[in-house]
């Protein structure tokens, strides 16, 4: 049985798998769209949409606690100068998992990860 086991470990330890997130996060934030497998595809949306509902709040301490999940300055402020106004009037869903095939090598079930923005009227994917 495989009760209260949530998350998805991604072969990983934890310190690793923290790691990887982060930079997956930072690098989606930095250019709204990243490919990767499905499995991590789904890890990094949980990952990055309650940062995301963080950012719409606008204060030290909510940067301060994005920051220490991002370790990013920069990704911390496209986060919050660009991307949380033009998600403020959304409730959720900040993010869509689009699945691509499979990769060459190993047969690895890939996806795109993308930002749900709203730039002029239009959603931009």
């Amino acid at each position: 049985m495989r009760h209260n086991k949530a998350i998805n470990h991604l072969g990983r330890k934890s310190g690793h798998r923290k790691a990887l997130l982060a930079n997956m996060a930072t690098s989606l934030i930095l250019h709204k769209r990243i490919q990767t497998t499905v499995a991590k595809a789904k890890a990094l949306k949980m990952y990055v949409e309650p940062l995301i509902t963080k950012s719409k709040e606008d204060t030290t301490h909510s940067r301060r606690v994005v920051f220490s999940y991002l370790k990013n300055k920069e990704a911390v402020t496209e986060l919050f100068r660009t991307v949380a106004p033009k998600i403020a009037d959304r409730p959720g869903g900040y993010t869509r998992v689009l699945k691509t095939g499979f990769r060459q090598g190993d047969g690895a079930d890939m996806a795109l990860i993308e930002l749900v923005i709203k730039e002029s009227g239009f959603f931009v994917h």
